[in-house]
């Protein structure tokens, strides 16, 4: 055959080899996970020297986020190199080893096959320096204490020395760390009495000198031991179809359903965290935590005991001071000295004081400037005008008189509102009078309005904010008129009037709920909260029964806090005082409350594990999707 018949027969080859190929990606989908071949030392070895380890696989692997996946026990202060490298994955330890220890390089689902991801399960290296392998293991779960909220990757350790000491002065002396689900197990554990501790390590030692790092504890001991248990394990013909389901025996290693409620213990330490003049006419501190009683604030060279109106924050960590004397706000640079209470090495409270010095933007001088020509735009807009007139006598011109300075202010009453819902006025500045003769409530019966008694009255935490109450009723419809005038701020502006038309929702597009928690003292407290865990509602126990009225159909959640010290609201724990977080508990069903219906809630059990408690629905941390073997080699045509 010559060459030149030879070439076209190759390529006819090629061309109908092409068109009988299947698919371009090279056969069936690897749905098989790595499998150790071979470690040294082996596994469980006893009396190791080496602080290095080569784990071997029987296929190519990789490593999926070492530095978050991989913990190992002890905790080792000089951070271990893990490493992979074709089939072999390897472990060295800077750290001394311990005589006697056993460690355990707990891997989790981070080792995982080239090809697919498939990862080799929750797989531990394990071996010790001594001659027994310690092989008990305690397992639970770290919840966020105010919310419940699974807390992912925050160390779980353990001491046996009993002293609190140990959690703030020596490392762990065994660890692990939560997976998405808020689970820990740790192994590796001798027989014996453990403190259980979680811990957000900021700084990598180990143990709790931060008052910012996030820590949980637990006020007892716990003593871990292993029993023989069952469990059914289930064998799969394929991805949606089972083959059998056996008993299998195996060790279960307990306590395994440790609950620890994680949180941040409130800043014991006082500064100002800032400091700012955004106008002329105020300025405003923010405190780094709350004052318990609130700060002297004095000026510098003049006078300050009366020439401002204060407006505080609930907890008095946040001070605005709105200037009063027109002296004071129209200097560029003011300066004061601040006195406040700050604890001292041994908690007690002292004095401190610091001084501010407040600049503004804008220099006065330049506001002033900046006025001038607003008014002489307004002043030859108003001549202009009037010059367009008939009549305009240019020796005897009309008078111009500048547009009084208006106060901006919102109120939050709609068209269509709740019965119970608050209804405020918020003025722009602190007010220096309200004519209340000039707020004018009228009901609307048809086409007549019938005046109404309402009440306009300054709210406490707010020196700027004011409330509208009256006698509101389901259904009706209101017409609420202000005239212009009524307010006037201190600093010169006037409110314009205003006309505002509300009606209130029929009693038909509520519903109620009635809410029964046996068991429960008078300290706890129900909030009703939206998807967002917004509270909507709260209600104080009366008799373990609670009720909520006016609710607007939707879906809702309900969650409990034990009000230890009856603050109305959720308190963190103290460590040093042995003091735990305040309780909480959540309703673990949704709530899908439609109108015209009164609802009983008769099944709260707060005795429910706190793990299974919260409605995956409003959780945000979501377990990780585990990964599911592909079974799509069954589906695929191969030719």
């Amino acid at each position: 055959m010559r060459f030149k018949e030879i070439k076209y027969l190759s390529i006819l080859f090629l061309l109908v080899a092409c068109a009988s190929m299947g698919t371009p990606d090279g056969g069936p989908y690897d749905e098989d996970p790595p499998v150790l071949a071979k470690s040294t030392p082996v596994l469980y070895a006893t009396n190791v020297k080496e602080p290095k380890v080569e784990l071997v696989f029987d296929e190519n692997v990789k490593l999926v986020n070492a530095f978050e996946n991989v913990v190992v026990s002890p905790p080792q202060l000089e951070m271990p190199e893990i490493k992979s490298s074709g089939k072999r994955v390897t472990v060295e330890l800077f750290d001394t080893l311990v005589p006697n220890t056993t460690y355990s390089i707990d891997f989790g689902n981070s080792i995982v096959d080239n090809n697919e991801s498939n990862p080799y399960e929750n797989f531990a290296y394990v071996f010790s320096t001594g001659d027994v392998v310690d092989t008990l293991a305690v397992s639970g779960t770290v919840l966020e204490a105010s919310n419940l909220e699974p807390i992912k990757g925050i160390i779980v350790g353990l001491h046996s020395l009993r002293e609190d000491s140990a959690f703030t002065s020596i490392p762990f002396e065994r660890v692990s760390r939560t997976d998405s689900r808020g689970r820990f197990t740790i192994k590796g554990i001798a027989p014996g009495e453990y403190r259980v501790y979680a811990l957000a390590d900021a700084n990598q030692n180990y143990l709790f000198d931060q008052k910012s790092e996030k820590i949980a504890y637990m006020d007892t001991y716990v003593s871990p031991f292993a029993t023989e248990a069952m469990r059914n394990d289930t064998i799969w013909r394929d991805s949606v179809t089972i083959d059998t389901i056996k008993s299998v025996r195996y060790t279960r290693f307990q306590p395994d359903d440790l609950v620890l409620r994680a949180f941040l213990e409130k800043v014991n330490f006082q500064y100002i965290l800032k400091s700012q003049r955004p106008e002329h006419n105020r300025f405003t501190i923010f405190f780094a935590s709350e004052n318990r009683e609130l700060p002297k604030v004095e000026g510098i060279g003049f006078g300050f005991d009366s020439g401002y109106i204060l407006e505080a924050s609930e907890k008095m960590d946040t001070l605005t001071f709105w200037l009063k004397d027109s002296m004071l706000y129209r200097a560029d640079t003011l300066s004061f000295a601040v006195t406040y209470k700050v604890p001292d090495s041994l908690g007690f409270e002292i004095d401190r004081c610091d001084t501010l010095t407040l600049v503004p933007k804008k220099k006065w001088e330049k506001l002033a400037e900046d006025e001038h020509k607003r008014l002489e735009e307004e002043r030859e807009k108003f001549f202009k005008i009037e010059r367009r007139k008939e009549g305009y006598d240019e020796n005897n011109p009309p008078q111009f008189i500048p547009k009084t300075k208006t106060l901006p202010f919102r109120f939050n009453g709609g068209n269509l509102m709740d019965v119970n819902a608050e209804y405020r006025f918020v003025f722009e500045e602190p007010l220096l009078f309200a004519d209340t003769s000039a707020i004018h409530l009228y009901l609307k019966v048809d086409t007549i309005l019938k005046p109404m008694e309402c009440v306009f009255r300054r709210n406490e935490r707010n020196v700027r904010e004011y409330n509208l109450f009256a006698e509101w009723r389901p259904g009706q419809k209101y017409l609420l008129e202000v005239d212009s005038a009524a307010f006037k701020g201190i600093y010169g502006g006037v409110s314009e009037k205003i006309s505002r038309n509300m009606a209130f929702r029929a009693l038909e597009e509520y519903a109620v709920l009635y809410v029964n928690v046996p068991g429960v003292d008078d300290r706890a407290i129900v909030q009703l909260m939206n998807g967002s865990e917004k509270v909507l509602r709260k209600a104080r126990n009366k008799n373990g029964n609670y009720a909520f009225y006016f609710i607007r159909p939707g879906k809702y959640y309900l969650r409990m806090i034990m009000d230890e010290n009856g603050n109305g609201e959720w308190d963190t724990g103290d460590f040093e005082k042995g003091i735990q977080p305040e309780k909480v508990y959540y309703y673990h069903h949704v709530l899908d409350l439609r109108a015209l219906f009164e609802y009983s809630q008769d099944d709260w059990d707060i005795t429910r594990p706190l793990d299974k408690q919260k409605p995956l629905e409003i959780t945000k941390q979501k377990p990780d999707k585990e990964h599911k073997k592909r079974n799509r080699n069954a589906t695929r045509n191969f030719k």
